[in-house]
């Protein structure tokens, strides 16, 4: 029985490392971005922290209750309306909302379009990828979740328009 055990604490401790080295590595890249992007926006950044407090105190959250207190969906929701709330209260301050009406496209259908089917599609993915978590086992769920992201990080450089430079590629 002890050697079982172990085992599994054994197992656990590789994947920890796996998961710090991860994160590690994600960090790294985040803090070179910055200095590697030839469009430099700051505002761009600060929301994207934003959404790394949500996402953070999101698991902080989770990690904090029961996890079979809320179903999947209760936890997606959560994430959703507390980054909601979040986003309105920070687009005041930092002058995003009155920005918003200089906005050139705003008067197009095709933005709108564009914003009603980028919800309604990825309002989808998340019931699809519960969904998968719930039949697949947890190896086999995250490869097809990688997969899914190779997919569409190719089919984005055939959706957006841009011009491939040596100075944009690095």
């Amino acid at each position: 029985m002890e050697t079982g055990l172990g085992g599994d604490q054994q197992q656990s401790k590789k994947t920890s490392l796996s998961k710090i080295c991860s994160a590690l590595f994600l960090l790294a890249a985040a803090v070179c971005l910055p200095f590697q992007d030839s469009q430099f926006d700051p505002d761009g950044y600060f929301w994207a922290l934003i959404h790394f407090f949500c996402v953070g105190s999101y698991k902080i959250l989770r990690r904090s209750r029961k996890p079979t207190v809320l179903s999947d969906i209760d936890q997606q929701y959560l994430n959703y309306i507390f980054s909601m709330v979040l986003l309105a209260f920070a687009s005041h301050p930092t002058g995003d909302l009155f920005r918003a009406m200089d906005f050139p496209f705003l008067y197009f259908y095709s933005f709108y379009g564009s914003c009603c089917a980028s919800g309604v599609l990825g309002f989808f993915l998340m019931l699809s990828t519960v969904k998968l978590r719930n039949i697949l086992a947890p190896g086999q769920c995250a490869a097809w979740i990688f997969f899914a992201k190779v997919v569409t990080a190719g089919l984005s450089l055939l959706l957006f328009d841009m011009t491939l430079t040596r100075a944009t590629v690095g």
